[in-house]
C-alpha cells in the first residue's frame, strides 16, 4: 500500500507546477490555478508522509522526485509546447531507470 500512496503521491507532484505555471501569467493573479497548486502541494505531501512510514526516507524522496520530475516533463511537451528533443526523452528515461532501480532495490 505504501508504493500506491507514493505513486499518487507523485501524481499529485504533478499538480502544483503546472498550477504556478497556470496561475501567475502576463495578465495576474489567477486564483484558482495557485489554489490547485497548493492543494496538490498538501495533498502530494500528506501521501509522501504515509508512503515514508514503511518505505525508507531516501527512497521515498528520490521516487517521489523523479515521478515528479517525469510526469511535469510530459505535461510540459503536451501542454505548453516544451521542446521534445531526444536527449532530453533519454535523460528522462534514466530517471525512470533509477526510479524503479530503487524500488526493486527497496526490499519492501
Amino acid at each position: 500500500m505504501a508504493w500506491l500512496y507514493l505513486l499518487i503521491a507523485g501524481i499529485f507532484e504533478w499538480g502544483w507546477p503546472v498550477g504556478l505555471k497556470l496561475g501567475w501569467t502576463g495578465q495576474g493573479a489567477h486564483y484558482g490555478w495557485v489554489a490547485f497548486a497548493l492543494v496538490s502541494m498538501v495533498a502530494s505531501g500528506t501521501l509522501l508522509l504515509m508512503a515514508q512510514r514503511v518505505i525508507p526516507m531516501g527512497t521515498a524522496y528520490a521516487v517521489w522526485t523523479g515521478i515528479g520530475a517525469v510526469g511535469t516533463f510530459v505535461l510540459g511537451i503536451l501542454l505548453f509546447g516544451e521542446a521534445a528533443t531526444i536527449a532530453r526523452f533519454f535523460f528522462v528515461g534514466l530517471i525512470v531507470v533509477g526510479i524503479l532501480g530503487l524500488q526493486l532495490s527497496s526490499g519492501h
